[in-house]
């Protein structure tokens, strides 16, 4: 009989989201209705099967937990996302960026460098993460110092691979008008890169965060997202862990959303923002 009722206001829910995609305002409303309808299942499934806590809390059991303890969790969200995550994130990115222009003009940098990029990038976080923590402390440097490492090759790999999306007739052009590097960078390379640098900085933007709390795990003072997580699994105090990944999943979809935004701002002209 549950699964039922659950299977009911699944089909119904679903033909309305159907219903709703094909409307004009569904583009900004089917995503809103698509979110409630899991929110929706879930609760009914917690609810009907009598799932304990410790295994799966209800969406509501874990919004009276964020509302309880909103003051915690704003600190967590200030330790880890705005110091931690987000200074390795601009530190990294810009460090990427810079060191990729200078790849870009040094042709062996890219022979040596990039190798040692694409060794870096496949250490395990769990493995560097510990080592940064002693280097740099228990405070959010070490966690930025986690983050700079992670964000750093992919955001070099990116623009390297935009700055490099140019053919042979455009440079030539370029050199036909006498243009110095400055100006190929400015008005040829630069522009190229643009879509590429935006891959990397979105890609960025979720390697930040989980870098920064992965590190809490190795060491943290008592506040961060990732200091919760871990203390509060070991009290078995579940709404609260799912509170935390709910803050979190929140700040990295607008952070997300932001770049996005961003990109299409300054790459309207590209096609891959075109019809959008």
């Amino acid at each position: 009989m549950s699964g039922a009722l659950i299977l009911g206001t699944w089909a119904a829910l679903w033909g309305a989201n159907v219903w709703l995609a094909g409307r004009t305002a569904g583009r900004f409303l089917a995503p809103v209705l698509f979110g409630l309808t899991l929110l929706i299942l879930w609760e009914m499934t917690v609810r009907l099967f009598d799932v304990p806590q410790v295994i799966l809390p209800a969406p509501t059991e874990i919004a009276t937990a964020i509302a309880a303890n909103a003051p915690t969790l704003w600190a967590d969200f200030v330790q880890t996302v705005l110091k931690g995550a987000l200074t390795g994130w601009l530190i990294g990115c810009a460090a990427g960026i810079g060191a990729a222009l200078l790849v870009a003009r040094v042709p062996w940098l890219r022979r040596g460098l990039l190798p040692v990029g694409n060794f870096v990038a496949a250490l395990p976080i769990v493995g560097t993460a510990p080592i940064l923590v002693m280097w740099f402390g228990f405070g959010w440097e070490s966690k930025a110092a986690v983050v700079v490492v992670m964000v750093f090759f992919p955001v070099l790999v990116n623009t390297v691979a935009g700055l490099s999306d140019t053919d042979a007739m455009q440079r030539d052009l370029m050199a036909t008008y006498a243009a110095t590097p400055g100006q190929t960078l400015r008005h040829l390379r630069g522009p190229a890169a643009l879509p590429f640098v935006f891959n990397g900085l979105k890609i960025a933007t979720t390697l930040a965060l989980i870098g920064a709390i992965v590190a809490e795990f190795f060491g943290s003072p008592t506040v961060g997202m990732g200091f919760r997580i871990s203390t509060e699994v070991g009290r078995l105090n579940l709404p609260m862990v799912w509170a935390s990944i709910a803050v979190a999943a929140v700040a990295g979809s607008a952070s997300y959303a932001l770049i996005a935004l961003l990109e299409k701002r300054l790459t309207f002209w590209h096609p891959s923002q075109r019809g959008r």
